[in-house]
């Protein structure tokens, strides 16, 4: 992390002074990180009308946790991250083998998940205020092993893009045609939720559950205003994602917010722009 450290450095900010607030640039370093993995993420959560996915998953990851402490682990997010992926394939399967729509399925999951959630943290009277700090999240307590580890993931999710981005969003666009042309659908759709399960388990800690489906959507709805392709749309993407949340902690810090509700209200006033730019360009 020195190297971080030292180019951090350069910048013209009072946190930025050499050695002090080591947090704030821990905390710069991953944003830089999660950004892109939702700005990615998010073109496909949307393509595939599946906004409330990521809520479900949050859900199933505060359940995880809960059990996890529970059973004692000294780090219950590996309890979490197991339980979310095993969440989204259950949810791939029971979702290719039934008529009801995503929305109603991903209801059942996320209803069921986050009452389950509830019963292990309150069980034996136990009192719930000790997770309450899941809700919100707290970026600035991001250690950099854990940088390191979004950083193997954001490596895995670009080598996704780059081999499979094509088959994604045939898959998103047109089932139908894409099962013609001999890509397995389920198995796209489980790839993809699982990384979705896996992002948004660790990231929850930071960003918070209240609004970690916001970043999941946002990128992906402002981008789609003004893109006209699929490279547009994806760059877009990336673009609205690193600007909000750099942006965001920047004014989470100077006016003493929440990061996560920060980054979220800066992508909320680049979605109003983007659909004005789009009304404009289309009048």
């Amino acid at each position: 992390m020195n190297w971080w450290y030292t180019l951090v450095d350069l910048l013209p900010f009072e946190w930025a002074e050499p050695g002090s607030m080591y947090f704030m640039k821990n905390a710069l370093l991953a944003i830089l990180v999660i950004s892109p993995l939702f700005g990615l993420l998010s073109t496909m959560v949307v393509e595939k009308k599946m906004s409330f996915f990521s809520d479900a998953l949050g859900h199933s990851a505060f359940t995880g946790i809960a059990a996890g402490t529970l059973a004692g682990f000294a780090d219950p997010s590996i309890c979490a991250v197991a339980l979310a992926v095993c969440f989204a394939l259950l949810f791939t399967w029971v979702r290719s083998r039934t008529t009801l729509a995503s929305d109603t399925v991903i209801g059942v999951f996320s209803s069921t998940a986050v009452a389950l959630g509830i019963f292990l943290s309150t069980l034996g009277g136990r009192s719930f205020t000790r997770f309450n700090s899941l809700l919100v999240g707290d970026i600035l307590s991001v250690t950099p092993g854990r940088i390191a580890l979004l950083a193997l993931i954001l490596a895995a999710v670009l080598l996704l893009w780059w081999f499979g981005l094509n088959q994604l969003t045939l898959s998103a666009i047109h089932p139908a045609l894409a099962r013609s042309r001999g890509i397995h659908l389920e198995r796209q759709d489980a790839l993809f939720n699982c990384a979705v399960a896996v992002v948004v388990t660790l990231t929850m800690t930071w960003v918070g559950l209240l609004v970690i489906n916001s970043l999941l959507i946002l990128p992906g709805a402002a981008a789609r205003n003004l893109a006209r392709n699929l490279r547009q749309y994806t760059v877009i993407s990336l673009l609205a994602a690193l600007v909000s949340g750099v942006a965001g902690l920047m004014m989470s810090y100077y006016i003493g917010a929440s990061a996560g509700a920060s980054i979220t209200l800066v992508l909320a006033a680049l979605f109003c722009l983007t659909l004005a730019l789009r009304e404009r360009a289309l009048s």
